[in-house]
Order: structure tokens, then sequence, then C-alpha cells
């Protein structure tokens, strides 16, 4: 067996392409709006992660070329070392004061600013307790930490509660210190962590909470701040993690904390230190993105209107939304071939949206994700309903 047998008998992918059902690698060719050119085709974008549509702002694009021309295209080198900006220490200032703590730091990259907190500050003995549908990000920051990952199931305070009980009760480790981490909109489900009950249960039992804000940034409380903001509890969640590729029309990724524990982030986070740092166009892009959230309130206000439109009129139809409650609205399908048979109709109609499939979620557990923005018109909105009914009865999902 050679090293590179699992790449040349890897024929799933290919087998769709060849039955004209692969969903992935789309090419657009367009900035990412309510519409976009799809392989020369106009579709109307219902698969984005852009929900304040700010991605193809002016002030945002000025922005970014503004910074361009002062700094470059790019930093050379790590924060630690010849990289930091003063656009990433008014950055930092900024998201701090957003999410209510003494200091944050910015990342390169929302996967690394998970990794690289998670696996820094849980160490060997120590517990780090996961969601069971938490991003893959953060599982892949418990597994490279040498601490004990545990999960519990979906937003369940029993199963929760069963896991800090068995730490507690464990005698293998003297200092059973337990970070939980938990989404604050679960990017699939779409819907919001039980933060309050959540904190509850760290309060009984001596253990810290790390929220990550990814799909609730820009969504989640009249500012923008995300989950523990909504439901006031940020002074009781340790950590705040945010990204900027979604709400925040770039890329890149945050943690907020108290100074302290950010101190120690910097000396001692692989993921930082050993990385080349946000570049100057990110960092601007991202400060004028705030700017602009916190002087257009209306933008939430009308992100959340469509989302609500969206998702009764799926429900009226007979689609089941599941869980969901947010932006983030998945059409529980089941069968595999239905959610690819629905996915190539919608593409057909004109409608982008992203298929889920295993291993992504459960065997006949297959969805369709769909994701609204603030830019999104009532106009668009009916445009896509009409398609979705059609796909919906044409498979026999929706009577």
């Amino acid at each position: 067996m050679g090293i590179f047998d699992k790449c040349y008998s890897f024929e799933e992918a290919k087998k769709l392409e060849q039955a004209g059902y692969y969903p992935y690698f789309r090419v657009i060719s367009t900035e990412q709006d309510t519409e976009v050119l799809v392989n020369g085709q106009k579709m109307l974008m219902m698969g984005s992660n852009s929900y304040l549509g700010l991605t193809n702002h002016p002030k945002v694009k000025e922005a970014s070329i503004n910074a361009i021309k002062k700094y470059g295209s790019g930093c050379a080198g790590s924060r630690f070392l010849n990289g930091t900006l003063d656009i990433h220490i008014e950055l930092e200032e900024k998201l701090a004061e957003l999410t209510g703590k003494d200091a944050s730091l910015v990342f390169a990259t929302g996967y690394q600013a998970n990794v690289g907190s998670i696996a820094t500050i849980v160490l060997k003995g120590d517990y780090v307790i996961t969601d069971k549908l938490d991003h893959a990000s953060i599982i892949d920051g418990c597994r490279l930490s040498y601490g004990e990952m545990l999960r519990f199931n979906h937003n369940d305070m029993n199963s929760l509660e069963k896991v800090l009980q068995k730490i507690n009760n464990s005698s293998s480790s003297s200092s059973k210190n337990a970070l939980i981490v938990v989404d604050g909109i679960f990017s699939m489900e779409g819907d919001i962590a039980d933060i309050p009950n959540i904190v509850k249960l760290c309060e009984k039992y001596n253990a810290s909470l790390m929220v990550d804000e990814a799909h609730s940034l820009g969504v989640l409380h009249k500012t923008g701040a995300g989950a523990a903001m909504h439901f006031g509890l940020s002074d009781k969640t340790d950590l705040i993690m945010g990204t900027f590729s979604k709400s925040l029309a770039s890329v890149g990724g945050f943690i907020a904390a108290d100074k302290d524990i950010i101190h120690y982030l910097k000396h001692f986070s692989r993921a930082l230190i050993f990385s080349a740092s946000l570049p100057p166009a990110s960092a601007a892009s991202v400060l004028e993105a705030l700017k602009i959230m916190q002087n257009e309130p209306e933008r939430i206000e009308k992100l959340w209107e469509n989302t609500h439109y969206m998702a009764d009129a799926f429900k009226n139809m007979g689609f089941n939304t599941g869980t969901s409650n947010t932006p983030v609205i998945p059409l529980h399908i089941g069968d595999m071939m239905d959610t690819f048979k629905m996915w190539k109709f919608l593409a057909e109609e004109g409608v982008f949206i992203n298929p889920v499939i295993p291993p992504a979620v459960p065997p006949s557990a297959s969805m369709i994700r769909c994701s609204f923005m603030a830019t999104h018109s009532k106009d668009q909105l009916d445009f896509a309903l009409d398609k979705f009914q059609k796909a919906g009865k044409m498979l026999n999902i929706i009577k």
C-alpha cells in the first residue's frame, strides 16, 4: 500500500461530477452580492454568510484599497515579530469594546483563532467540552490540545451536566479544569446556544466558557455583538471568538477576553506566532464594516425581517426547518440523492444554495442550507420561494 493509494482510489466526487450532481467549488466571477455570476449564469445567492451584505459596500472596498496604498499588500511576517501594524491594534481595541471585554487578539483566519486559542489554553490534565454540532475548527483545536475532549448532545443541558458530573467525580485529575466551547449560532442547524443555562452549569461546576460568535456576530444583539451579548452574559463568557468572513466582509478572526488571557495567548499561541499576520487590506475593511454596522443598525433589523419572512414561508409550505431561529435556515431533506436533486433543480432555476451531506451530517440527515442577507429584496425572496416550492413538490418533500 502506497501512501497516496487513498488519493487514487477516491472516486465518489468524480462519479457525482460525471452524473451532473457535483455542487462544490463552483466558480463565481462577480462580487459576493445578492446576485452572482456562476459559469456565465446569473444566480440569486441564497448560500452566502455575508449576513449584513457588506462585502461589496463602497466604503469597505475603499478602506481596503487605501490600506494597500499605505501599508502594501502584506506584512511579511508574524504579529510576534515584524507584522503588527497600528491598524491591528486599533481593530483589537474596537473588537474588545464591541464584545465587552478588556482586550482582543486578531488572527489571520477564524480557523486559526479557534485552533490557536483552544490548543493553547487547554493543557494536560484539563478538560475541554464541546457540543456535538460545534464547528470543525473547534474540534481541531481540542484535538491539538493536550487536554481530554468530552462531548455533549446538541444544546442538551442534561447531557452537558452529566459530562460535568463525570469530570467532578473523576479521580484521574487533581485540577479538574474544564472549558466548555459552543457556537453562538450553529452553522448548520441555525439555532442559538443555550448560553443562560450553560452559564448556570459553569457556575455550579466551576467550569469556564468560550463562545464562537462566527455566525452570530452582526446577527444577534442590536449592536451585532453576538450571542453572549444577546443574553447579557458577555461578562460570564470567558472567551469570545469571532470571524471577519461573515458579517464583517473580509477574512480573519479574533479572541476577546481578560487582558491577562490575551497577553498569555500572544506569547504562547503557535497559530499566532508562526503565521503571517492579517493583511492590511483585511484589517482596514473590518474596521470599516464595524463602523457601518454601528452607524446603520437598520441592517440588522432588515436581516431579521428577511429571516422571519423566509422562515414563516418555508414552514407554511411544509418544509422541515428543524430548530433554526436565525438567518441560517436548513431545509431537512433526509435522503442524500433527493438533496442533490433539489440542489440541481434550484441551480438550473437560478438559485444558489448549499447541499449538506454526510459526513457533515449524520446518515439520512442531508439538508439544503439556506442563509439570508440584509440586502435581499422582497422580490428576490419571493422569486426564491417560488423555486423552492416547485422543487419541494417535484421531489415529494412537501405536498
